[in-house]
């Protein structure tokens, strides 16, 4: 528990002090956000913002998770570097687009098939490599099973090693491309996507650390509630910096943002969110921990159905933070009772998984 305490500190620093130095950095080079003509008016104010802070958030998160192993003694894990690797690794695909965007001042960064591309790359190396690094239990990073809570009676294996790692590879990067671009969506507001991860981080922080307390590798006596899986103190860790990273961040982020986080950092920020998912077994829970993200995704969606089939819109503006906008709500106002709700859907996660575990104890 010291180390995931260590490395949050660690990465709270970092975010609140290089935040400010990265902002003074960009406002020199003149890498600010470019604004769409098409999205609300009252977000003309916001071009020229400096971007790209996300390399804060990642950059944080990872610098305090290797100081936090380095000045504990403990060794990084697979599990916990795969998770990294994986939202560094969107946050470079990231960076691409928005420098693109920025240079070139238009709302198109990378092309689709380079973008496509760089996130297979991504995403199917990560998939791969999941699979891999067996403990000294056979257990392995990731799982092919597929799982809610734990992990299900619904194998992606079926008997073949082979068959396992194609359908595991499609079903993990179904997850990783699903969760970025919901969080990507999502970061339309000053203060709102980064709000919102602070508490599905702090989730997953009180899940590695329950399965760590109930792993059935370290019981004396297996029971029905233990959790059969690798890392999960190293998942809090991660989870615990990422956190952290996004909470200093917000300081800067909130309304009216000096800075935003673009594209590095929405899919740094559901890459880690796919990959902790994944790798703690939770990867169904995870629609209910992101209801948030969830709801604004569906708004879109129905939003070009709708207007696709009937020719009619059912919101005001896709996404639906944007619908609120033209009703004339506050921007804050918006944000904060989007926290409200990205914090309900939290606690219902939480309950769902320790009403789990519950149940089986007794």
């Amino acid at each position: 528990m010291i180390a995931v305490l260590l490395a949050a500190c660690l990465a709270l620093i970092f975010a609140l002090v290089g935040t400010p130095l990265f902002i003074r950095v960009l406002v020199k080079k003149g890498y600010g956000q470019f604004v769409r003509d098409d999205g609300p008016t009252s977000h003309a104010t916001k071009r020229g913002t400096p971007t790209m802070g996300g390399v804060v958030i990642i950059g944080a998160a990872v610098l305090a998770y290797l100081l936090g192993h380095l000045f504990t003694g403990s060794v990084p894990t697979a599990s916990g570097l795969l998770v990294l690797w994986l939202a560094a690794g969107l946050a470079v695909v990231g960076f691409l687009d928005d420098f693109i965007k920025i240079k070139k001042q238009r709302s198109l960064g990378l092309r689709p098939m380079p973008k496509l591309i760089g996130q297979a790359f991504v995403g199917i190396s990560f998939a791969v490599l999941a699979l891999q690094f067996p403990n000294s239990f056979g257990e392995t990073p990731a799982s092919t099973k597929v799982s809610f809570i734990r992990d299900t009676n619904l194998d992606l294996a079926f008997g073949s090693a082979v068959l396992g790692l194609i359908l595991f590879v499609i079903w993990a990067n179904l997850i990783v491309t699903a969760v970025s671009n919901a969080v990507n969506l999502t970061d339309g507001l000053d203060g709102l996507a980064a709000g919102a991860s602070v508490v599905v981080f702090a989730a997953y922080v009180v899940i590695g650390t329950w399965q760590s307390t109930q792993n059935c590798n370290l019981m004396s006596e297996a029971t029905n509630a233990c959790y059969y899986m690798r890392d999960p103190r190293d998942l809090a860790m991660v989870a615990g910096a990422m956190a952290a990273a996004c909470f200093g961040f917000l300081w800067f982020n909130t309304s009216p943002a000096k800075i935003f986080m673009g594209d590095t950092g929405s899919l740094a920020i559901g890459g880690a969110f796919a990959g902790l998912a994944i790798m703690s077994r939770t990867e169904l829970l995870l629609i209910v921990l992101g209801g948030l993200f969830v709801i604004i995704t569906l708004s879109v969606i129905i939003q070009v159905a709708s207007f696709k089939t009937t020719g009619k819109r059912v919101f005001r503006m896709a996404p639906l933070q944007h619908h609120f906008e033209l009703k004339g709500w506050a921007e804050v106002t918006i944000v904060v009772r989007f926290w409200i709700i990205a914090a309900l859907f939290v606690i219902a996660g939480i309950c769902l998984f320790y009403a789990d575990w519950v149940a089986r104890i007794g």
